[in-house]
């Protein structure tokens, strides 16, 4: 027997086949083998197992080119891929589908029916996806589908095979309690009932093709390159057309139309207070906003939404939500932070998951109205609080991250603020992973060609990889500052001194910076026929608009296998930005604990509940006096969370800000992702707040405590995940001891920054007075030169 079940990473179809594997292999005497096929996103990548099993040893070091079963466990990916190309005579397909055996065949692609036509293939069909939604168990389909191979395979007795997946699963799924191992027994007792056999017509019926991976309007390397790898075929692609230097195009994620999602937002445009926080939390750049003259709705197509703005001074300006409905995971986080609700109906709210199936074809006319819309001026726009930073455009959309990922919201919002001039030095792990993998490059550009220049570099070396761009990007600044005053003469002393001199900390003042630069570029073209210094300049005159350079990467990074670098980095006072996306685990390698791993919790290396606190990174940063740091948690406070960005971003010197990150690997549904870090704040388990050295200039205490004392237990944030719950079902006395000791361990750690919050500025260290938060940041020097 050889078998092909295509799904998504998180469906539970690899884990379901590997249990096949075990089941086969140590019940059914025979033997079996299990390759498993994942593409490089995280949860909700594509997945292939390749499963054998028979009577005889199984020596084939090679993928499956020949199926006699064939598993489809997603819809959708019949659209996107030949799933029956492998599919041998005879042999039997499985697809879930929300279509009955006597509606699928007219929902199959022409190409699809015209296949199990000519190999003569048995057809089954089961709604898999509302049969785990029926048991509790959501989007995972594993056992459901499962259970339907065993039955129509054979491969065991049937009641054999019914106890041994039972066996199987409570194996499985026993830490994370009884109620999910009744809700998959429940799964498998539904299924056979709802397993059917489709009649198979005579002849292709289907109108409509399997639609090509792209568009012919695409980039011509996105043709011929990305879409082969959309497609399962990025072995045929010829080394010629791979890029010489390993840099990839950006943006290319905005092509791939993963479509994973069965229920997307829908706005109610009457209902919306057009505060901005849906767009905020999105996790994957999906809620986009744009404020425009009236006039535009001309050519509107009917189904497109627009409301009045409702702020004052804009009396004849419209306002639109837009969803990308394919690139939506589904997660829900909008839902949740949605304050809007109907007067009539409580439950209904200004956004509600609705099915996509019927709102695909609309919204793809709507999302084209909506590009051609003129984009919002970024010198007009009100970066100081959420509303206002709905409207600044993404330039991290669409990457392959886990659905509800708490990271990515974060790397959106660095990428709306300083995207247009931002260096981003990556550290392997999620970040790297979701950020610049193959197939696609969710990091982007804007309309006018800018947009952040990033690499991945090693767990080990990412603090002094950043630090290098920081080294790199002054001494270019040197260079052009240097040729610039050798050039005042012929450019214009007045000129030049207004480059020179200008500051560049708000949007508005690095807006007037590029056009000089403009100006100055368009006058050393006419130097340069004849003037070596002025082709000296051309080169890296860009560096006169102040760069941002960020080091970003996981707890496992900066707590523990490249701490010493970023100590080293941080200890230089050169002006660089680190961004930590602190999930408490070693995410992307399976969830092992790192020295950010809190007390109590369960984490791989740590199976018996964490022993010792969480390292305190932010303490230790402070301890140098001159460093920048905030601990932010965007679903406690998201205008703190903004502000942590912007002041680290302006501060002159090394800044450090951890961003508290819900995960996958915490045990918990992600919908509730934005709930849950404002449980953790208001237990006191994760304080938030912001140590500013720039605040001694106008006297005050750098140190601001910006939530206050714990107002809940620590049980009733950590128990809502199974990384603290699963240990007090297993060893219950042990659980609650350290429960305790948690729970001591936050109430000291809150006094400790409680007494820094209270620490009086001594009169000596006033500067100067009269000067703004956002304006002692700027003690560069006016270009933005970092201090040595």
């Amino acid at each position: 027997m050889r078998a092909l079940f295509y799904g998504l990473g998180a469906d539970g179809t690899v884990g379901a086949n590997k249990n096949s594997v075990k089941i086969i292999a140590e019940e059914a005497g025979l033997y079996a083998q299990g390759y498993f096929v994942y593409d490089s996103h995280k949860s909700g990548a594509q997945t292939v197992s390749h499963l054998r099993f028979g009577p005889r040893p199984i020596r084939s070091p090679y993928l499956i080119s020949s199926a006699n079963f064939i598993g489809c466990h997603q819809f959708h990916l019949l659209q996107r891929l030949d799933v029956l190309r492998f599919a041998a005579p005879g042999a039997t397909f499985l697809l879930n589908s929300p279509y009955g055996p006597a509606e699928v065949w007219n929902h199959l692609p022409h190409d699809t029916q015209q296949q199990i036509i000519d190999k003569k293939l048995r057809f089954f069909v089961i709604d898999a996806s509302r049969v785990a939604q029926e048991a509790g168990l959501k989007t995972r389909t594993n056992t459901v589908l499962q259970t339907c191979f065993f039955a129509i395979s054979g491969v065991l007795p049937g009641d054999a095979a019914i106890t041994q997946i039972k066996n199987s699963i409570r194996k499985t799924y026993v830490a994370k309690g009884e109620e999910v191992v009744q809700q998959n027994f429940k799964a498998v007792e539904k299924t056979l009932s709802r397993l059917q056999e489709v009649t198979i017509p005579a002849e292709a019926t289907s109108q409509f093709e399997r639609a090509p991976p792209v568009p012919a309007t695409a980039p011509e390397f996105v043709r011929r390159v990305t879409a082969k790898m959309f497609e399962s075929l990025g072995d045929d692609i010829p080394v010629s057309l791979m890029p010489v230097d390993g840099t990839f195009p950006s943006g290319t994620a905005a092509w791939e139309k993963r479509n994973i999602a069965d229920e997307v937002p829908v706005w109610r445009a009457e209902l919306c207070v057009q505060c901005g926080q849906c767009s905020f939390v999105c996790p994957h750049s999906v809620i986009r906003a744009k404020y425009y003259d009236q006039a535009e709705l001309g050519s509107a197509p009917q189904s497109f939404k627009s409301a009045p703005v409702n702020a004052r001074g804009y009396p004849d300006a419209r306002f639109s939500l837009q969803f990308y409905v394919e690139d939506c995971t589904g997660c829900g986080l909008c839902i949740e932070a949605c304050p809007a609700h109907s007067p009539i109906d409580p439950g209904v709210k200004a956004i509600n998951l609705e099915p996509k199936a019927p709102l695909i074809e609309l919204e793809r006319a709507n999302i084209a109205f909506f590009e051609h819309l003129p984009m919002n001026d970024r010198a007009r726009i009100d970066f100081a609080n959420v509303r206002g930073v709905q409207f600044l455009e993404p330039l991290f959309e669409f990457s392959g991250a886990c659905a509800g990922c708490g990271e990515t919201p974060y790397l959106k919002l660095l990428s709306q603020l300083f995207g247009d001039r931002a260096m981003i030095a990556n550290a392997t792990g999620c970040s790297s992973i979701y950020g610049g993998n193959l197939p696609v490059t969710p990091w982007s550009k804007n309309r006018e060609g800018r947009g952040p220049a990033w690499s991945n570099s090693l767990f080990e070396d990412n603090a002094e990889f950043g630090f290098g761009f920081r080294l790199a990007a002054d001494k270019h600044l040197d260079l052009a500052i240097a040729r610039l005053k050798s050039l005042a003469v012929e450019l214009g002393e007045a000129f030049v001194a207004a480059i020179l001199e200008a500051p560049q900390i708000q949007e508005s003042e690095i807006r007037a910076q590029r056009i000089r630069v403009a100006q100055l570029k368009t006058k050393l073209l006419a130097l340069a026929q004849h003037n070596e210094t002025a082709r000296d300049l051309l080169s890296v005159v860009d560096h006169l608009v102040r760069r941002s350079i960020w080091i970003v990467g996981g707890d496992g990074w900066a707590y523990d296998i490249g701490y010493g670098g970023l100590d080293h980095v941080l200890a230089s006072g050169r002006d660089v930005n680190v961004l930590v996306l602190d999930t408490e685990v070693y995410s992307n390698t399976g969830g092992q604990a790192s020295k950010a791993t809190p007390l109590g919790a369960i984490a791989k290396f740590a199976a018996a509940g964490k022993r010792v606190p969480r390292k305190d990174l932010a303490l230790q940063a402070i301890a140098y006096g001159n460093v920048y740091v905030a601990q932010i948690a965007m679903g406690a406070n998201p205008q703190q969370t903004l502000l942590a960005f912007r002041e680290a971003e302006a501060y002159a010197g090394p800044s450090l800000i951890l961003a508290y990150s819900h995960c996958i690997a915490h045990g918990f549904d992600l919908r509730y992702g934005m709930k849950q870090q404002d449980l953790a704040t208001a237990s006191g388990y994760w304080p938030l707040f912001r140590f500013n050295p720039a605040m001694r200039k106008i006297g005050e205490n750098p140190f601001r405590l910006d939530s206050p004392r714990p107002a809940i237990p620590f049980k009733d944030y950590a128990y809502n995940e199974l990384r603290y719950r699963a240990l007090a079902l297993m060893r219950p006395s042990e659980a609650e001891s350290l429960l305790r000791q948690a729970q001591t361990e936050v109430n000291e750690k809150y006094r400790g920054y409680e007494a820094l919050a209270g620490l009086e500025v001594a009169p000596a260290a006033v500067q100067e007075t009269g000067t703004s938060t956002v304006e002692a940041h700027a003690v560069t020097s006016p270009i933005g030169r970092s201090k040595r």
